[in-house]
């Protein structure tokens, strides 16, 4: 399908596609159409920043018809709240014309809120599996009616620790429904859930996990230590023009807070981070400020790398090298989206080089090494993490001093006692031979004539 004009859809969402100025489908949306539309179950393969949300909304969308009815009847299941916003955004884009009732559901916000969304009746619930499953328990969300099923991101979902919230809201399902699930790798878990949940799926491919992108360029910088990190990015940042929506990335949280107090104190409110442990509004209201261009610069972790769907990033930064190759290409996929061209940097040490290799042999490529700028300060400050241990051999004990003799002596007389029991057992025991018991009240008193 060369055209959205080929696709066999409904003229409100003609009309939706057109007010969004689309015109040519990616290939996971041309692919995926039919697949879905047909009712069979679906495994869509495809890096992140592809056109996935469309593929499988499309054909959902078209299938939809306008009920009354409470209970949803289509259930889309992603990994942060973030994306559960965005996707909930892009339904409500494409049913501009049409008459339907999405609600959110994800942890961080009242759920007595949400309680009272869902009881007033939904079409489509977008949600997050932890909350999604309190819901559920609660009894004030019912699954009996949904007919389709998708899965976004799943591979991360499981990488999230959601296995167990998702086995058990499988099983409260309808056993008739459509299975979507959408996915940047094919990991052992993902197939295993596959196997137990799905009916002969089709698969549709796009990408081989690795293959990058022909649009990203990729560049890389060998660093000795993280403040280094930190003075390279201060000085590529002073390039506002070049550097002017720049996302980064570091491995977890505490390292994300660390390079913001850096950042900070040179360029102040044009730097924002964003975390878990970051709420729920300072997390919107900090993607809202990147997406207008008030801030320049957004420090993350790759807990937020699937789900920020962020137009016009100039470059991804990768301060830390992720430990998982596939992490690289899902943080790179954040630029470069829409056929626009994107540039990527990859920061590592010594200890990261083996990663960056892991890396470049995924891609099947090398990324192309930069000099490191004279002008940029090598830093003698570390981490706690790249501190050295100041461990001492496990053969250096040091010798008893033979000259105190042994370590063994004979206990004290005192020490020497034993229990004996108490003194009034003791003194039973003696007169009557044998201790009374409750068994027999009269065995003593006949021994005793």
């Amino acid at each position: 399908m060369d055209s959205f004009k080929d696709f066999n859809i409904s003229n409100q969402l003609h009309y939706a596609i057109d007010d969004l100025g689309f015109e040519k489908p990616t290939p996971i949306q041309a692919k995926a159409f039919s697949v879905i539309l047909s009712g069979k179950d679906m495994v869509g393969i495809a890096q992140t920043g592809t056109g996935k949300t469309f593929a499988y909304l499309l054909p959902i969308l078209q299938e939809l018809k306008f009920s009354k009815q409470i209970h949803p009847r289509v259930l889309i299941m992603v990994p942060t709240r973030e994306l559960v916003l965005q996707v909930t955004e892009e339904i409500k884009k494409l049913s501009n014309y049409l008459s339907l009732r999405v609600v959110s559901v994800y942890g961080g916000a009242n759920i007595n809120t949400q309680r009272q969304e869902v009881a007033q009746g939904a079409d489509i619930v977008v949600a997050t599996p932890g909350r999604l499953y309190d819901l559920v328990l609660s009894r004030t969300l019912q699954l009996k009616s949904i007919k389709k099923l998708v899965i976004d991101e799943v591979d991360i979902m499981l990488d999230l620790g959601f296995r167990f919230q998702l086995i058990n809201i499988f099983e409260l399902l309808p056993s008739r429904r459509q299975n979507i699930m959408f996915s940047a790798t094919m990991t052992e878990d993902v197939n295993e859930l596959i196997h137990d949940f799905f009916i002969t799926p089709t698969t549709v491919s796009i990408a081989v996990s690795g293959t990058p992108l022909d649009n990203i360029s990729q560049y890389c910088y060998a660093v000795p230590n993280f403040y280094t990190k930190a003075n390279l990015l201060v000085y590529l940042l002073n390039d506002k023009d070049v550097f002017n929506k720049v996302l980064v990335f570091t491995s977890n949280k505490r390292s994300a807070d660390r390079l913001f107090e850096v950042l900070n104190e040179y360029f102040g409110y044009e730097i924002a981070v964003i975390h878990s442990n970051k709420t729920q509004n300072y997390r919107i209201r900090s993607i809202e400020n990147f997406n207008k261009k008030k801030t320049r610069v957004l420090v993350t972790t790759d807990v937020m790398a699937r789900g920020l769907h962020i137009d016009d990033i100039s470059h991804v930064v990768n301060f830390d090298t992720p430990s998982f190759p596939e992490n690289y290409m899902h943080r790179i996929g954040r630029t470069g989206r829409a056929e626009q061209e994107g540039t990527s940097l990859l920061f590592y040490t010594e200890k990261e080089q083996e990663a960056k290799e892991v890396i470049e042999e995924l891609m099947d490529m090398e990324i192309s090494i930069i000099e490191f700028p004279e002008e940029v300060e090598i830093s003698t400050r570390l981490t706690p993490s790249e501190q050295p241990k100041d461990e001492e051999p496990r053969s250096a004990y040091k010798k008893r001093d033979e000259s105190l003799g042994s370590g063994f002596h004979e206990k004290s007389d005192k020490n020497k006692k034993t229990n004996q029991g108490g003194s009034y057992r003791r003194l039973i025991a003696k007169k009557y031979k044998k201790p009374r018991t409750r068994g027999d009240k009269n065995y003593n008193n006949r021994n005793k004539k």
